[in-house]
């Protein structure tokens, strides 16, 4: 098993596309990157904590490549905007890849390349391609915030414009 993390923004929305594909065996939302030991999504939301809104997924390289995890990573995000994601605002929010060993750094670096050279965007891409951090678990509640309160997550992620951000940009 291996691990990968991704910031793509509120980490609610990061969770569906990921889970209960073949090799998937876990994801967990928290946080990483920050200067606060065992933050609470209560300092992490204020963006003075240094962390990043992540989900950690724990996965089998060989039913399910890191590749892959990137090729759905990519188009959950807008990789050009440096102040967050959508109507999630603040540094905590920003993108980011976190590699785990070298070579996912290399593919994650190359994906990258690849968005940025697809024409795709008129920006350039800010989502940054960083070394792992110590990951911290969010709080329960938000584990699998999408099942346990589908409501507010439906009307969250509608107010957002995240859907309609990747239809017209990652057809």
């Amino acid at each position: 098993m291996e691990k990968a993390t991704f910031a793509g923004g509120c980490f609610w929305c990061m969770v569906t596309p990921f889970e209960e594909l073949p090799g998937i065996h876990g994801i967990v939302s928290g946080y990483t990157g920050g200067t606060v030991e065992n933050p609470t999504y209560e300092q992490v939301k204020t963006g003075t904590t240094g962390h990043y809104e992540v989900v950690e997924i724990t996965f089998d390289p060989e039913l399910f490549p890191y590749e892959k995890l990137l090729e759905l990573f990519w188009p959950q995000i807008d990789p050009t905007d440096e102040g967050g994601q959508f109507q999630d605002r603040g540094s905590q929010y920003k993108t980011a890849v976190f590699y785990h060993n070298e070579h996912q750094r290399e593919l994650a670096l190359a994906s990258k390349k690849e968005v940025a050279e697809s024409g795709r965007f008129d920006k350039p891409i800010v989502t940054e391609i960083l070394p792992a951090a110590t990951f911290y678990p969010a709080e329960e509640y938000h584990q699998d915030f999408h099942k346990k309160n589908q409501k507010h997550y439906k009307e969250d992620r509608e107010k957002s414009g995240r859907d309609e951000f990747i239809a017209e940009n990652w057809k």
